[in-house]
């Protein structure tokens, strides 16, 4: 009996552990006014000064075939991240969901289900027999972030687009495990988009493609979380997406990386210095995490000409008491030639939303977002409800 147990109560000490450090990710008190945040040239000035301390010391895991695999890399060679650490190598994969969940309005159930289930679909899509209509002619793709799935991350969202009249998609993407640099976390099944996010933007090019395909469409539009906004940025710019999305709407993405409560930016400044801090970290919370780190290669070469492509209309969404993209102002956008932006503070008029990184994607006023940005020639009023951090929801589990 003690030894069929064991196995258990270890999956059962991992769930655990994930959830408390998602909760870490969301302890943030919204109770007062935030102090404030360091500008974005205030951050990149401090991370480069870390270049002034000497060149990168050989052998310290800048290179891309240091260490125990082909890791990320500092500039110094043919990498995919820029992390400047080399845990694990690069791999993975996306996939179909199968089987639908049940529509939530708590980010914690949410959560929760999805670790349980994690090839749950959100409810409302992946109707693959789905035909656009003459009044929302392009299907919507829906993108989750970093350690989500399909599901959690659009369980709230999904139905109600849907019900407006879209075809509705997603996928998991990201899938990685440990060897494959996926982080422990990548240890449960549902923790996904943990991989490299080029080759996650591949697997979102693949499945764009399929979705174009089965509906006949000539364009998509994407809605998208956290890295799910950066990736698919990426896919528009360096993996044939640019002629295939109109609009693409992002909620607390790390289009300029983040400092993660200044956690990633002092991490980067040692790096620069030769000392490699982010590579053991890069163990723990997977390729990907370490990617969305302000100043990494991977940030670096997605802004490097520019923030927006020609012909897409982007809606970019922060949140004031946003943890882990932060200083929020890096998810907004600067509008290049032939682009549309709108970026929205989600407290814009709607003080008490108090949604973090994560409930942001269970807020009403995001969601009347999404669906005014899909369809601005019938403008949906904006919601303004209470949404808490960490739980979402109205404060219901």
């Amino acid at each position: 009996m003690k030894r069929s147990m064991r196995p258990r109560a270890f999956r059962s000490a991992i769930l655990a552990g994930v959830s408390l450090l998602a909760v870490g990710f969301t302890g943030t008190s919204a109770d007062a006014a935030p102090d404030p945040a360091p500008t974005e040239q205030q951050l990149a000035d401090y991370i480069a000064a870390g270049l002034h301390g000497g060149p990168i010391a050989a052998n310290s895991g800048s290179a891309c075939t240091s260490g125990s695999g082909a890791g990320s890399g500092n500039g110094s060679g043919d990498c995919l991240g820029g992390s400047g650490s080399s845990s694990g190598s690069s791999g993975g994969y996306s996939s179909d969901t199968t089987g639908y969940g049940p529509t939530m309005t708590s980010w914690v159930a949410a959560f929760g289900y999805g670790l349980a289930h994690p090839d749950a679909a959100p409810p409302g899509v992946n109707d693959w027999n789905c035909k656009p209509s003459a009044a929302h002619p392009r299907p919507v793709v829906l993108v989750h972030g970093t350690w989500m799935n399909a599901y959690n991350g659009f369980a709230y969202m999904g139905q109600p687009i849907k019900d407006a009249g879209y075809c509705t998609f997603t996928l998991n993407y990201g899938r990685s495990n440990l060897l494959e640099g996926g982080g422990l976390g990548s240890l449960l099944p549902g923790v996904m988009g943990t991989g490299y996010i080029q080759d996650s933007a591949k697997q979102l090019s693949a499945f764009v493609d399929r979705v174009l395909a089965a509906t006949g469409a000539p364009k998509v539009d994407i809605v998208a979380h956290s890295q799910g906004g950066s990736m698919a940025n990426w896919y528009t710019k360096y993996e044939g997406g640019a002629n295939k999305v109109q609009t693409f709407v992002t909620y607390g993405a790390t289009h300029h990386g983040t400092s993660l409560d200044g956690i990633g930016a002092l991490g980067r400044a040692i790096n620069n210095l030769g000392i490699d801090v982010l590579g053991p970290i890069e163990i723990l919370v997977g390729h990907a995490g370490i990617q969305q780190t302000i100043g990494s290669d991977f940030v670096n070469k997605l802004n490097a000409n520019g923030d927006t492509v020609p012909g897409i209309d982007y809606t970019i969404v922060g949140t004031r008491y946003d943890e882990v993209t932060n200083p929020y102002e890096l998810t907004f956008l600067k509008a290049g030639a032939g682009a549309k932006v709108d970026n929205i503070l989600l407290q814009d008029g709607c003080e008490q939303d108090l949604s973090d990184h994560l409930t942001m994607m269970y807020s009403p006023r995001a969601l009347s977002i999404a669906l005014r940005a899909l369809d601005p020639g019938h403008a949906v009023p904006l919601q303004c409800s209470f949404n808490p951090p960490l739980v979402g929801g109205g404060g219901s589990l």
